[in-house]
């Protein structure tokens, strides 16, 4: 039997501050999908069900990686038929492990999302891996364990961060800063490439609980947050 992975895109389109365009980011779905389809059964989901916006600077960014281009082609169907977040959360435990898929987006809905929260609780609480990549972690800033404490406390974590959010040049409009918020709430085990937009991908335990808590920091670290989350499935 293949593993079951719930793979969670943002609802948001629109940062109003700036009349930006966003939602999430092309090759964050284009490469753990492309590590992950044939080994594990992937379900799609998002606060809103139905399309999740695909944010179109990153289409235009990735236009020249294969990888991205055959997935934007190929696969539309994932991210125009979502389920709705709140219609999976009872069925939780059927899968097997959950994934963030990054961009700005999440920033803005997932970051704080009620269903969301509870889900991550779920697989936190049944030691089944949790991970996301780049602005994904912003999922887990809110999220808590049985006791109270931040999931991510005293775990190593990474994330998008404030040199890339600089430049990037979004820093001024973003409701958080993702580098600082996961410091502050691991207890300063908030780790980065040695170079804005280097691969770094971590591999850590929830304390509390002893699941897989898994964190991708920029684009780069997509295919390797998806070959860790294949690893912690046994794979």
């Amino acid at each position: 039997m293949a593993p079951k992975v719930l793979v969670v895109l943002t609802s948001f389109d629109k940062i109003q501050a700036n009349n930006h365009p966003t939602g999430w980011y092309l090759p964050e779905f284009a490469h753990p999908w492309d590590v992950l389809h044939d080994k594990a059964e992937l379900t799609i989901a998002s606060p809103k069900g139905g399309e999740a916006p695909l944010d179109p600077g990153s289409v235009e960014m990735f236009k020249d990686d294969p990888v991205s281009s055959k997935f934007l082609k190929e696969q539309t169907a994932l991210w125009k038929k979502t389920e709705k977040l709140a219609d999976v959360l009872p069925r939780a435990g059927e899968f097997d492990a959950i994934f963030y898929v990054g961009g700005h987006g999440p920033m803005f809905d997932l970051a704080t999302d009620p269903t969301s929260i509870k889900l991550i609780q779920k697989f936190a609480e049944a030691k089944k891996p949790v991970s996301a990549v780049c602005h994904g972690p912003c999922v887990f800033v809110n999220v808590t364990t049985p006791s109270g404490k931040p999931l991510v406390a005293d775990a190593e974590v990474t994330g998008f961060s404030n040199a890339e959010e600089d430049q990037v040049q979004l820093s001024s409009v973003m409701p958080f800063l993702l580098e600082d918020e996961l410091q502050k709430k691991s207890g300063g085990k908030y780790v980065k490439a040695a170079e804005p937009w280097g691969e770094k991908i971590v591999v850590s335990k929830v304390k509390e609980l002893g699941g897989d808590l898994i964190t991708g920091q920029n684009p780069a670290s997509a295919a390797g947050v998806g070959k860790a989350l294949l690893k912690a499935l046994g794979l």
